[in-house]
């Protein structure tokens, strides 16, 4: 069985955040930015850089077991997709913010089409590179 293409560019978007994420964890010196990463996530009142990393970390995690079809790859990405689609949209409503809608429009791209590919993600599949 091939891996699908929208698999390997999802995996891959999720892994270049993760890069992004922890130079920025490093680089970044946060100032009074109230929609950090921290506040996307629902937590603005944890320190920035060690959720960065924290969300740096699960993605990494997450793009590998996708970008590997696996069970738990599958899993784990419908959960991360229902549950910062549902923060995002809560914030969104709140805030009438873009970086909140968009982030809401990914985790449903991402939801709906990981649920289309789950024959992909069954036990006993081979996967071509």
């Amino acid at each position: 069985m091939k891996r699908p293409l929208g698999v390997v560019i999802i995996s891959l978007f999720y892994f270049f955040g993760a890069v992004v994420l922890i130079y920025t964890s490093i680089f970044y010196s946060p100032n009074s930015d109230r929609f950090g990463i921290a506040a996307r996530f629902g937590v603005p009142t944890l320190p920035e850089q060690p959720v960065r990393i924290i969300v740096a970390l699960i993605a990494v995690v997450l793009a590998v077991g996708y970008f590997s079809l696996k069970k738990w790859g599958f899993w784990s990405m419908v959960s991360y997709s229902i549950v910062f689609g549902a923060i995002s949209l809560h914030l969104a409503t709140v805030y009438h913010r873009q970086p909140f809608i968009g982030n809401v429009i990914w985790s449903a791209v991402v939801l709906i089409y990981t649920l289309v590919k789950k024959r992909s993600f069954q036990l006993g599949n081979t996967v071509s590179v």
